[in-house]
């Protein structure tokens, strides 16, 4: 089989296409077919040995896939030849073929294609997790977005309506933020152009956001922790602008707001049956037209540099997928 292979950290120029035995499938595993992997931010920085989490070289990146069940190990119940599935692997998922544990699958709804199923583990599962468990998000509240026209922030956008709340967009850009009122937002902010405090108060009435969502960091965080409303939340979701801010913490205490940390990689690790819940419920509302689990790139395995090279310019909307065919 063809597997995309990372020898040594480095940049996307560093990636191989290489040729390796096909797996076979383990006690409790399955071999799947892959169809299509998603790749988010972090990808790009575990192929360069920046991230917490260093798997052994050499490795194949991707943490997340679709495809359909080719074969199938001892004590595997509930999956069949054939099935389709989509699944969380942490790595690995840009080859032909993964031998991965049952319980790291889940069903795919047969009439919906396996591209927008391949990206919904990562994005959409950080983000209900997020909204759902973290936030503890209400109807009627108020949702800023930073980042919102990337992957976790179009699936904020998104979930957020499913949630009933308002939903404030901010991004750097006309053509961000033009996709990301497409996708639902009822207000937006180019932080870039606008002072991102004053403008979230402006589009509250004063009142400040009951919830900010932040998966960039940098030096958009403390305006918008500034932002916030009496007893509101603000979401620690990640740093892809590379610089983890340093937060004065009498603004929590002013605001009698939360700062809450929303790991999901530890979240999965200790409640691996709510993940799997999640991720159904999240299919089935793309599979209802609910979420448009956006693919804004394909790419075959040859072009891998460039899948890479695209995240880490930051300007992808929604997904980037790698294919061992296109």
């Amino acid at each position: 089989m063809k597997a995309v292979l990372c020898r040594r950290p480095g940049p996307p120029e560093t990636l191989e296409l290489a040729d390796l035995p096909d797996p076979v499938p383990g006690k409790g595993e399955a071999v799947v077919d892959v169809a299509a992997a998603a790749l988010n931010f972090f990808d790009t920085l575990i192929i360069a040995g920046k991230y917490q989490y260093k798997p052994e070289f050499p490795f194949s990146p991707a943490a997340e896939f679709s495809g359909t069940v080719s074969a199938i190990g001892p004590g595997v119940g509930g999956f069949k030849i054939g099935d389709k599935v989509c699944g969380y692997s942490g790595h690995g998922a840009a080859r032909e073929k993964l031998a991965i544990s049952a319980e790291r699958l889940v069903l795919v709804p047969p009439t919906l294609d396996l591209d927008r199923a391949a990206g919904l583990f990562v994005t959409y599962g950080t983000t209900i997790h997020a909204l759902q468990d973290r936030a503890k998000i209400k109807p009627g509240e108020t949702l800023a977005v930073l980042g919102a026209a990337g992957g976790t922030g179009l699936a904020a956008i998104e979930l957020g309506k499913i949630f009933g709340a308002r939903v404030i967009a901010c991004a750097s850009s006309k053509e961000k933020l033009e996709f990301c009122r497409e996708h639902g937002a009822d207000e937006v902010i180019d932080y870039s152009k606008e002072d991102l405090k004053e403008r979230l108060r402006e589009l509250t009435g004063g009142k400040g956001v009951d919830v900010v969502y932040d998966p960039v960091g940098g030096p958009y965080a403390e305006p918008a922790l500034r932002s916030t409303a009496w007893e509101g939340r603000f979401l620690v979701i990640g740093f892809a602008a590379g610089e983890i801010p340093k937060i004065p913490l009498n603004l929590a205490l002013l605001k009698g707001c939360e700062i809450v940390g929303v790991f999901w990689g530890e979240f999965i690790r200790r409640d691996p049956a709510r993940l799997r819940a999640q991720v159904r419920e999240l299919l089935n509302w793309v599979h209802e037209g609910r979420l448009s689990a956006h693919v804004d790139a394909v790419y075959p395995f040859e072009r891998a540099t460039e899948a890479f090279a695209a995240i880490g310019t930051r300007k992808v909307k929604g997904k980037v997928l790698l294919k061992p065919k296109v």
